[in-house]
């Protein structure tokens, strides 16, 4: 098949797949405003946050199967939902999500992890930012963007969230600096959704969320942020960016040390119970 060909039939897949997320997106819209819920009170029966059913309901995610199966029996849909399981998940499976190049070879690791430990002193980590954040960080972007590349990578980004929820999840745990914290990126209305945010996804099971408080007198991860990342049936790879250039190291010595180094840098943060509490009083603050 040539280059061209393969655009074009990539291209059409994303249509497809976003044409068939935005009709059952607008299924799950009338179900609920039928069933008289706002989004906030159905993301809240189900265990989803408003931001996410506000994605789903415009087609910019692809609804999981357990979602779709909790919706139709809570909205009474008498299996409207559940119908279109089959044909969503032979869309995902079609559909390919373009990241920017120099990212692409972490992303496909990302998608087979069973364990991913970051550590971030700059920004929420990609797979914790609300919609809405992920936006605003691309608008902001120097040199600017164009809206198509805006929108490809916003919807880039929200597709990698789907592994939060898959089953099984892989396990995730997060160190985060406080200071990035405390920077309402976006403006305090964003700010305050992206803590509601790291609340609830504080909650799941499968993921470890912890802060580095500014008041340390040893900070270990002074040397900046980075990621450790376990493919199932893989070794651990070490994965380091800045100013959009990636670096993977599946040197065991590099891995080594920054295993090691993120074990220093979570014992060194607040624990995770510490971390909650002082989300929520930073929440409380705005």
């Amino acid at each position: 098949m040539s280059e061209a060909a393969e655009t074009r039939e990539s291209y059409d897949e994303d249509e497809q797949s976003s044409d068939l997320n935005r009709a059952v997106g607008k299924q799950v819209r009338l179900l609920r405003e039928r069933a008289g819920f706002t989004q906030r009170e159905l993301g809240d029966r189900l265990g989803y946050g408003e931001d996410l059913i506000s994605s789903l309901e415009r087609g910019r995610r692809t609804p999981q199967r357990e979602f779709l199966e909790a919706a139709d029996e809570l909205l009474a849909a008498g299996g409207l939902l559940k119908a279109t399981i089959e044909d969503v998940e032979k869309a995902k499976a079609k559909a390919r999500v373009r990241h920017p190049a120099w990212f692409r070879d972490y992303a496909r690791l990302e998608r087979e992890a069973v364990e991913i430990n970051d550590y971030n002193c700059h920004d929420i980590p990609g797979l914790f930012q609300t919609e809405r954040r992920i936006r605003a960080l691309y608008e902001m972007r120097k040199p600017l963007l164009d809206e198509e590349t805006i929108e490809q990578r916003v919807t880039s980004r929200l597709a990698r969230q789907e592994i939060l929820t898959c089953w099984p999840p892989p396990m995730i745990s997060s160190v985060i600096d406080e200071s990035v914290l405390r920077r309402p990126l976006g403006g305090l209305e964003i700010h305050k959704e992206q803590l509601e945010q790291l609340i609830r996804l504080a909650g799941l099971r499968n993921v470890e969320l912890q802060v580095m408080p500014t008041d340390r007198i040893e900070h270990a991860g002074m040397g900046g942020a980075f990621i450790l990342l376990t493919p199932k049936g893989k070794r651990q790879v070490g994965y380091t960016e800045v100013q959009d250039s990636a670096r993977l190291s599946t040197d065991s010595e590099e891995v080594r040390i920054l295993a090691a180094r993120y074990g220093s840098i979570r014992a060194q943060a607040l624990t995770m119970r510490e971390s909650l509490d002082l989300i929520k009083d930073m929440l409380g603050e705005l």
